[in-house]
């Protein structure tokens, strides 16, 4: 498995992963390919460095995008996780795993002192996930819960 910085060719790879990775959270996804691609522009104009891929035989397995440059409600420069996903059949190897401590390590390197995210608040085992890396609860709004963790650096 290869870890990496995403491409902007690699926008029909992220298409196709993003599609099978939420085939059951219909409620916290983009519909159409052209959104999902407009997505993807948005994600790698954001925070480039912060935009990283799994692939294995280069299969597109999963990606986590953080973006560094982001302004929370508070007024902080914080680490903003926009995205991370594995497609289900490489799922439970550990590779969400990676992708987040990879993105952690990048918050930090950038000086970050909180990383945050939005989860679907009835996507009960990304919030388990979350949980177990330090992640708290901290609002919800709509359909989505906001989670925030400190990060050390």
């Amino acid at each position: 498995m290869i870890i990496r910085k995403v491409k902007l060719d690699d926008i029909e790879k992220f298409t196709e992963s993003y599609i099978k990775a939420y085939q059951e959270f219909s409620n916290y996804k983009y519909t159409t390919k052209g959104d999902i691609k407009n997505y993807f522009k948005w994600l790698y104009k954001r925070d480039k460095e912060g935009f990283i891929i799994a692939e294995e035989d280069k299969i597109f397995i999963g990606c986590v995008a953080g973006d560094s440059n982001w302004i929370n409600y508070e007024g902080e420069k914080v680490l903003e996780i926009h995205e991370i996903f594995v497609i289900p059949e490489y799922r439970k190897r550990g590779i969400g795993t990676l992708l987040l401590k990879e993105i952690i390590s990048y918050g930090i390197e950038k000086k970050r002192k909180m990383a945050e995210l939005w989860v679907g608040k009835t996507n009960y085992n990304a919030i388990k996930f979350y949980k177990n890396f330090g992640f708290k609860e901290a609002g919800e709004l709509g359909k989505w819960l906001r989670m925030t963790k400190s990060l050390n650096f």
